[in-house]
């Protein structure tokens, strides 16, 4: 009985929402530890651009991953972890004094993005797109969720379809020497949820 205990607490516990060919979407109902290095190893490739602030640890992967209310999505390709993106309610983030900014905070019905990533050698295979897509569809079928926001470099967020508002910028961002722009996302319209000029991709429900 212990051991199956132990199993059970280490286990991850997804839902696949998505797939096409060898590539996969899941959602996260429940992080086990076993998939704690892949997504550690995948954070890292946040640093450069983001800040170390970026890199995941044990500690972040249980408070943001796990946390009732969060959006978390796994990518597989062959069953290996290749990228992840998680939303989490702007009120989770009630240390950071831009989230106190917002004029939402305190709504709940804002999902910030704190983190998306796919490993480099897949970003030209789609995946991130698709990633993105579920992502945003499902924070859209969430009842009080209204908008999506997140910070990328100055200048990213006018790649994106629908309806986009920039409401602040940031100067040396995480102390990486770039301007971050702090984007909101308004779910309501009824827009493709995709970059523009790149077709929808085919993916099974």
């Amino acid at each position: 009985m212990e051991q199956l205990s132990f199993d059970i607490n280490h286990q991850s516990d997804s839902r696949i929402i998505a797939t096409s060919g060898d590539f996969q979407i899941e959602l996260l109902q429940h992080v086990g530890e076993q998939d704690y290095p892949a997504l550690i190893d995948i954070s890292r490739h946040l640093a450069q651009e983001y800040g170390e602030k970026a890199v995941l640890t044990k500690s972040t992967i249980h408070k943001y991953f796990n946390k009732r209310g969060s959006l978390p999505f796994i990518a597989r390709y062959k069953g290996e972890i290749i990228g992840y993106v998680i939303g989490v309610p702007l009120e989770e983030l009630s240390q950071e004094s831009w989230a106190r900014r917002d004029e939402n905070f305190g709504k709940q019905n804002t999902l910030y993005t704190l983190a998306f990533v796919i490993k480099a050698q897949y970003k030209a295979n789609g995946y991130a797109k698709m990633l993105k897509r579920v992502y945003l569809n499902w924070a859209r079928k969430r009842g009080k969720i209204r908008y999506v926001t997140g910070h990328v470099k100055l200048g990213v967020s006018s790649r994106f379809t629908g309806e986009i508002s920039i409401t602040n910028r940031v100067e040396n961002w995480q102390g990486t020497g770039k301007t971050f722009e702090y984007y909101r996302r308004d779910l309501l319209p009824d827009t493709s949820l995709q970059y523009k000029h790149d077709p929808p991709l085919p993916l099974q429900f």
